[in-house]
């Protein structure tokens, strides 16, 4: 009991001192997806490394085809101690749009009891969290249990290159439990533990007409507008009840069994709390269904971006050669990816009018995930929550996708526990990013607690 009352003063005494850390992190504007930030994404993981290092790991980066990934181990181990391998990653969303930021979103600000800033929340103050719990223990001497990191860079553009490091590292990475605070609480004081997690599936749809722009005047009427075209077509993938239309969409759908479904019931998370959460006026989704099981446990089809013609300031008198829309699913156990794009293609197939023709890119595919709540290092970190707030966790399905989870599931053959320190109104991904500073100190002393208490169990 010592080692872990010495690690949580440890801890307690070095908050200035973490802060000021994780603010060093926020500053390496690691955005994975534009190529112009590739040298910050070398310094964001040698960052990561540098810390490592620092704190008593051993710890490297790796190459792989895109950016690179750090894994860092205990240099003293315990052959009877479990393993505990920590995920998170560095990469961050882009910082678009600017205009809309309160302050520089590079530039970390403390206003009031929140640190704004890109990566605050997702995932940087995260992988920040874990980092210190272990530096606390190890100030002590030797771990409860044996610790490793796999810190990747490129989660934000579904981890293309994840897959392959892992299926050929699977003894450096061998492990009991995997540790992945990549999601977040439903409330400041609702300590929360997620058990399952949907998958995804990201297109481009391409409509094309004319092999160039055509004046508006002389050929409107008879050329078939490709922006129309696919307007209409995404229109045609859901009813009016809100239920998607691809061919055999819901066929491997896994219903919720009504434990489940009272179970989700029982939590706070009412049509208003998601109304107060996003200020819309009303909800809209999947007829049937409560707003968290269309959350957690329903599939979903979203245009996450359109584009067509001219779209600067003014006007100009065109056809449009060309249509696009990003479109993106959201799937659930037992959806599969592969599937989920044939059924795509054949929607596509069959509604597309023969006056255009049509493509779609896939650019990213991850299926759903779901875990054993039953498994003792779940048990471990519920019982460290409840230490530090007082109350037992809540456990629910998230809505989110982190598909390195079912694909160490599948590779490595072990369960993730997920959770994390993040509220719902942090705003990741969106402008004015933000970490709620005690709930991530409360975090820091809950994975201490975990370490120690999966440590004992086992």
């Amino acid at each position: 009991m010592a080692g872990r009352a010495q690690a949580l003063k440890y801890a307690s005494d070095r908050k200035l001192q973490f802060l000021k850390a994780l603010e060093e992190f926020i500053r390496i504007p690691s955005v994975s997806t534009n190529p112009q930030n590739k040298g910050d994404m070398m310094s964001a993981s040698s960052w990561v490394r540098d810390k490592l290092e620092a704190i008593g790991m051993n710890a490297q980066i790796f190459p792989t085809n895109g950016h690179p990934v750090v894994f860092a181990e205990c240099k003293k181990t315990n052959s009877a101690a479990p393993t505990v391998l920590v995920y998170g990653h560095y990469d961050v969303q882009p910082a678009d749009p600017l205009e809309l930021w309160n302050h520089p979103p590079f530039e970390p600000t403390i206003h009031d009891d929140y640190l704004f800033g890109r990566g605050a929340s997702d995932m940087k103050g995260q992988v920040a969290a874990s980092l210190f719990a272990v530096e606390a223990i190890l100030s002590n001497g030797l771990s409860p249990v044996n610790i490793k990191f796999m810190i990747e860079g490129e989660e934000e553009i579904g981890s293309p290159n994840l897959n392959s490091f892992i299926e050929t590292h699977q003894q450096l990475l061998a492990c009991d439990i995997v540790l992945n605070p990549d999601t977040g609480m439903i409330a400041a004081d609702i300590p929360t533990i997620t058990y399952a997690l949907r998958g995804m599936s990201y297109f481009e749809i391409r409509i094309y007409g004319p092999p160039h722009d055509l004046h508006s005047g002389l050929f409107g009427g008879i050329i078939h507008n490709p922006a129309q075209v696919l307007c209409e077509l995404i229109a045609g993938m859901h009813d009016s009840q809100g239920h998607i239309l691809l061919p055999g969409f819901y066929d491997r759908v896994r219903p919720l069994s009504e434990e489940e479904r009272n179970s989700l019931a029982k939590l706070p998370m009412t049509e208003q709390y998601y109304i107060n959460q996003t200020g819309v006026p009303a909800l809209f989704g999947e007829a049937g269904f409560t707003p968290i099981e269309q959350i957690g446990a329903r599939p979903t089809l979203d245009v996450n971006g359109f584009y067509s013609g001219f779209i600067g300031e003014g006007s100009k008198t065109i056809i449009p050669a060309w249509a696009m829309a990003k479109v993106s699913m959201r799937l659930v156990p037992d959806q599969d990816p592969n599937e989920v794009t044939e059924q795509l293609q054949a929607y596509l197939a069959a509604k597309t009018p023969a006056t255009v023709r049509w493509e779609i890119l896939k650019m990213h595919n991850g299926p759903a995930s779901i875990s054993n709540i039953n498994h003792p290092g779940t048990n471990a970190l519920a019982k460290a929550l409840e230490s530090v707030w007082g109350k037992k966790p809540v456990f629910k399905r998230e809505g989110g996708s982190v598909p390195v989870v079912a694909n160490m599931q599948r590779i490595l053959g072990v369960e993730s526990i997920l959770s994390g320190f993040g509220l719902p109104d942090d705003d990741i991904h969106a402008p004015n990013e933000k970490l709620h500073l005690p709930t991530w100190n409360r975090g820091i002393d809950s994975i201490i607690h975990f370490f120690y208490n999966y440590g004992e169990n086992h």
